[in-house]
């Protein structure tokens, strides 16, 4: 009998929950209706929106009309950030954006395809830890400038920002401010009155809900110019038939991952935390990247030295273990992550960095079976490496 594979990348995706799954089933079939049709098939699936977006914006404590529903969390990203610039700046406000050096690919290359039309981009920097200073922030404001756009927990490393404290900042600046927030839920607090946020995204594969489907929290009043164009669904901020299984999923995978999400912090967290400590303990010459402490409870991304993380992610599938070396977005690629290099990491240590995520079904099992096979693995590539 085939071992077992051991999932430990729930930053990449998560497996779909059989509650969620099963909450959405209705409406592949019997429930299929266009939920802007009158008829009572229509009116079915309309209803079973607007429940959706209650929930979530429980979830959220906004009201349900501030809720944007998404194909993901990259759509929820460049829907605030174009967005919200473009609306801006059609009101004459300013056409200067801030974000950070570490966010994901998607808040980048949204801010990157802006400068095209004529907007100005300052990107801080993070510290050792990936830490954005609140300092650098206010000093990066500017009286043009319309938004602000920092990750609320890093995909790669898994630090956590002080988003509140930042929110207080652009809100005393009258500076709008959008958080991708994709890693967060289940994790972290999703309260926008705390976190002072104007726009937050998020996306439902992330914690434990279907591919495919995002949201966007949109304060009321912050003007937004629509990226897709058509019908008026989402308040004619988002055209295009819902995706109405998909959204049921996405709001009762939201709804139980915030209900777990005390057992579900320190599960992760007592895990995380045995795994770091013991690879620390049993393997020389590795770091850990990311703040260690205000960092999300199921993130240990590690650097190993005189070893290259691409090699080792191959050995580690080839006895049935899944793990990654950064962002699931940019697997491939042969440039070092952009995250790890902001951090101060040379471009060894980068190529060095795996990234081990793990999730609610994590066994204290799965981590001693990592553990015996880690370190020899890690022996064996520092034994046909050059630089060891």
């Amino acid at each position: 009998m085939a071992e077992r594979m051991l999932y430990l990348d729930h930053a990449a995706t998560t497996p779909v929950d059989p509650a969620v799954l099963e909450a959405m089933l209705p409406y592949f079939t019997e429930c299929f209706g266009n939920p802007s049709s009158i008829y009572r098939m229509g009116r079915a699936a309309l209803q079973a929106l607007d429940d959706a977006r209650s929930l979530t914006a429980e979830v959220l404590h906004c009201a349900a009309k501030d809720i944007v529903f998404t194909g993901g969390g990259s759509e929820s990203d460049n829907l605030a950030i174009k967005g919200a610039a473009f609306a801006a700046r059609e009101q004459g406000k300013g056409a200067h954006i801030i974000t950070s050096a570490i966010e994901h690919h998607a808040v980048l290359h949204a801010c990157d395809y802006l400068k095209a039309f004529g907007f100005e981009v300052t990107v801080l920097p993070v510290d050792g830890d990936g830490l954005v200073s609140p300092q650098d922030l206010r000093a990066a404001i500017r009286p043009d400038t319309v938004l602000a756009t920092i990750m609320y927990a890093n995909n790669e490393i898994g630090t956590v920002q002080p988003i509140a404290e930042l929110g207080a900042i652009c809100r005393e600046h009258g500076v709008l401010f959008h958080t991708d927030a994709v890693q967060a839920a289940g994790a972290l607090s999703l309260d926008v009155n705390e976190l002072n946020v104007d726009l937050l995204s998020l996306t439902a594969h992330k914690f434990y809900g279907p591919k495919g489907v995002g949201m966007l929290y949109v304060r009321r009043g912050t003007s937004l110019l629509t990226q897709i164009n058509g019908g008026g669904q989402e308040r004619r901020r988002r055209a295009g038939t819902e995706n109405v299984a998909g959204i049921v999923g996405f709001a009762a995978a939201l709804q139980r991952a915030e209900e777990r999400r005390a057992s579900y912090v320190t599960h992760c967290t007592a895990l995380r935390d045995r795994l770091i400590d013991e690879i620390l303990e049993r393997i020389p010459h590795t770091r850990v990247n990311g703040h260690l402490k205000q960092r999300l409870p199921n993130n240990a991304n590690l650097s190993f030295a005189y070893a290259e993380g691409e090699s080792l992610l191959l050995l580690l599938d080839q006895v049935g273990i899944c793990a990654s070396s950064g962002s699931a977005c940019t697997s491939g690629s042969l440039e070092p992550s952009h995250v790890l290099m902001a951090l101060g990491l040379t471009v060894d240590e980068a190529h060095g960095s795996v990234r081990f995520t793990v999730g609610k079904d994590t066994t204290a099992a799965d981590i001693d079976r990592l553990l015996e096979v880690l370190p020899p693995m890690i022996e064996r590539l520092r034994s046909i490496s050059a630089k060891a």
